[in-house]
């Protein structure tokens, strides 16, 4: 799924990479919202929360929701430098680097989650800190990988691009070029796998608490083949 960029992507590729990376969004997103009443792979929520805490002038929320914004922006920003700075000498390992780093600090949220986590405000926050930064990595490179076709934590840009793209397609003036079909099949695979990604782990975490955490690493594994 990451050995290609940009237009030198099939269209298997981007489903394939669309269908794992939303799934796992989905999957962080709402265990995140079961165990922390907090979103993990979206940051809109804690911008609003952020705006509300500086009306009422609650300087601890403020530095913490604007610490999150920074780390799921510092999560991205690294996606993208490495990627940058190693695609010349190999495309794969450039892009595997942020994935490897996701997978680290998911078994880290496990682990620690299912055996030491005794559910401290701190702790809470360390947690959604590593997940937030995870989900930065995740969204920068396959942003990147896909050429920005692909955005599998932001349903507000996804809804905005399809619904242009559809209106694009149906729009008696347009012809029904497979380059803009292929675009919104693969935004449709993002939709539908990061609502099946939350169903799922919303059930699992129910059942499993945080060893849901441990399923997510073998999914990006297969990201890397």
């Amino acid at each position: 799924m990451l050995r290609h960029a940009k237009h030198h992507r099939t269209l298997k590729q981007n489903l394939a990479l669309a269908s794992s990376s939303a799934f796992v969004s989905g999957i962080i997103n709402v265990a995140g919202l079961v165990s922390f009443f907090a979103f993990t792979s979206s940051i809109s929520g804690h911008m609003a929360n952020m705006a509300k805490n500086l009306v009422t002038q609650n300087l601890y929320e403020i530095v913490l929701f604007l610490g999150w914004l920074l780390l799921f922006f510092c999560g991205s920003f690294l996606s993208s430098f490495t990627v940058k700075s190693f695609a010349q000498h190999s495309a794969y390992r450039a892009h595997a680097a942020p994935v490897v780093l996701e997978i680290l600090l998911l078994l880290f949220v496990a682990v620690y989650g299912s055996h030491f986590y005794e559910e401290t405000k701190l702790e809470r926050e360390i947690v959604i800190s590593c997940t937030i930064f995870a989900m930065g990595l995740q969204t920068g490179l396959v942003a990147i990988v896909s050429g920005g076709l692909i955005k599998s934590t932001s349903l507000a840009s996804l809804f905005t691009d399809l619904g242009a793209e559809v209106a694009e397609y149906y729009h008696i003036g347009t012809k029904k070029d497979r380059h803009i079909r292929n675009r919104i099949f693969v935004r449709l695979t993002v939709l539908a796998f990061y609502a099946l990604g939350g169903a799922v782990g919303g059930f699992f975490f129910n059942k499993y608490e945080f060893a849901v955490f441990y399923f997510v690493p073998v999914i990006l594994l297969l990201m890397l083949l």
